[in-house]
């Protein structure tokens, strides 16, 4: 049986009523509200995001500071918040000290992934970002990220092995490894890779972008593939909407 609905003198709300007839309203604060109690803690632009670059492992100030491009002064600030709030730790390396998640900071990963993947999924679309203003990205930023552009549903039951093979500014080798709706990214050559990319950082970037189509790199001989026949377009979503227009080739050609 349905419940009778609630008389509106009986809905609560943050107002109360002072002693001369008129009603307060209730500082933030003193509102039982979940996520924006959650919010005064882990909202600031930064903290999330520091968060995210040491779940895969301690860092140093400097190199925090090329992955993320915070400003000196604004990372000691945020650094410092999150050590006195137990969400990171220091710990020393060498002749300096280096920052690891705390458990409690380990806690934030499920929040992490989740804004991560509704950026992908519905950000995009909502905020109508330009995936072309990501051409000049680090390999390394996308690379680190595929976790959260993994198709679930078409990796739920694949194996494949990927090796990354970049040159230029930021390149390097990576084993990208799919199983059982996982992925996994490490720096290094894959032993047994199913397939191997080779291309530069920007060209490689905008494949996995989806700003230049797989297809068409490698026709124009930007990427070069081997192995099997599994692709990464496959497997990760792309932010690139279609019909957007490609990046010229390296003399200004289109591919």
């Amino acid at each position: 049986m349905s419940q009778p609905p609630i008389p509106p003198s009986a809905e609560p709300d943050p107002v109360r009523p002072r002693s001369g007839g008129k009603s307060e309203i209730l500082r933030p604060a003193q509102i039982f509200d979940p996520v924006a109690r959650a919010l005064d803690v882990i909202g600031d632009r930064w903290s999330l995001v520091l968060v995210r670059h040491l779940l895969s492992g301690p860092r140093g100030f400097q190199e925090l500071r090329v992955r993320t491009g915070i400003a000196p002064r604004v990372l000691s600030s945020r650094l410092r918040q999150l050590r006195a709030n137990d969400f990171i730790e220091t710990e020393p390396q060498g002749s300096r000290s280096i920052y690891r998640v705390t458990e409690k900071g380990r806690s934030l990963e499920p929040i992490i992934s989740a804004i991560a993947r509704w950026w992908v999924h519905e950000g995009i679309s909502v905020l109508d970002v330009d995936a072309d203003r990501f051409s000049e990205t680090s390999a390394l930023s996308v690379l680190e990220v595929l976790p959260y552009l993994l198709r679930e549903d078409r990796a739920r039951s694949a194996r494949v092995v990927f090796e990354i093979r970049l040159s230029g500014d930021g390149g390097g080798v990576w084993t990208v490894e799919i199983h059982d709706g996982r992925c996994e990214v490490r720096s290094g050559f894959a032993e047994g890779a199913d397939v191997r990319y080779t291309a530069s950082t920007r060209d490689w970037c905008a494949v996995a972008l989806g700003v230049l189509d797989a297809k068409e790199a490698v026709k124009s001989g930007r990427l070069h593939k081997e192995g099997g026949p599994q692709a990464m377009d496959e497997f990760f979503h792309q932010i690139a909407r279609p019909g957007r227009k490609k990046p010229a080739g390296p003399e200004g050609e289109a591919p």
